[in-house]
């Protein structure tokens, strides 16, 4: 894709939480342990949000994932795989009540869920997708490498629920990466333009999980925005290359090095992980809402 102007595409970007969660320290910070045992046997807990983006652009609102659905704390069998089960209290301390839906938090933004028009998954994990279902009407965009993992023979094992992924009339809809001609994101070697006219550019951050993407958000109202997902909880980790405790630490480190590459070129490039605690705050202070 060609360098386009962006400015007067992007209204605002803002955020909400759906709930939020604990995670072990060996889980953000990384580990020298083997994952299985530090899952089964940490004490320490790192409280995140999870967080959903809202982007409203001149043609519809977009969202960057879309959280946690409340039925998994009220619904035993909302994993319905037993080992799936067994180690997701171990893995997570989900705190999230009956009000923390997605609708309910969009409507607090003064959107309602009807006008969502596309939903970008940065993968498919469970307090990613757990609100799709309060969108039916949207476009689910993810990439084709993850969509792939639900072909997998126990993705419920990795927290990927089918059940919860394959609905009736879900509008999902794979993006294949393509090459690009902007010199900028010729570190990703590949992206996928959204809207077609370079305000939202999907790039490949493979690591967290195979399919796993990013989005740089563009506009004429502040510095460009990367959202990265689980690329990392910690955007000091990721500039020091220090991988969390989950994931291919071989895409990771190489995913980092291309999101590096991209903040020397856009030194006012702000990066937000999807359990970022400051999310809010750093949105505020460099695009505020209309």
């Amino acid at each position: 894709m060609s360098e386009r102007r962006t400015d007067q595409l992007i209204k605002s970007v803002q955020v909400f939480s759906t709930g939020s969660g604990g995670q072990h320290k060996e889980h953000r910070y990384g580990s020298r342990l083997p994952s299985l045992l530090w899952v089964l046997t940490s004490r320490s807990w790192v409280e995140v949000p999870i967080n959903v983006y809202v982007i409203e652009h001149r043609d519809g609102l977009v969202l960057f994932d879309a959280g946690l659905d409340p039925a998994i704390a009220s619904d035993p069998t909302y994993i319905s795989n037993a080992i799936g089960r067994f180690f997701r209290d171990r893995l997570f301390r989900l705190n999230i009540g009956p009000d923390d839906t997605l609708a309910k938090n969009l409507g607090r933004l003064g959107y309602a869920a009807a006008e969502v028009r596309t939903v970008v998954v940065s993968h498919l994990h469970f307090d990613h997708i757990g609100g799709i279902g309060e969108v039916p009407q949207a476009e689910l965009l993810v990439s084709s490498d993850e969509w792939r993992l639900l072909s997998s023979p126990h993705p419920e094992r990795d927290f990927i629920l089918r059940e919860h992924i394959e609905l009736p009339g879900a509008q999902w809809r794979q993006i294949d990466f393509t090459p690009t001609d902007e010199s900028l994101l010729a570190p990703f070697g590949s992206a996928h333009d959204v809207r077609g006219d370079g305000s939202m550019v999907l790039l490949p951050t493979p690591g967290h999980t195979p399919g796993s993407l990013s989005m740089l958000v563009r506009s004429g109202g502040g510095p460009p925005l990367l959202l990265v997902g689980d690329l990392t909880y910690d955007v000091g980790l990721l500039m020091k290359d220090q991988v969390p405790g989950t994931g291919d630490k071989t895409q990771l480190r190489s995913s980092f090095a291309k999101v590096r590459a991209l903040k020397q070129k856009l030194p006012d490039l702000v990066i937000l992980p999807t359990h970022d605690p400051a999310a809010t705050k750093i949105l505020r202070n460099n695009l505020p809402a209309s």
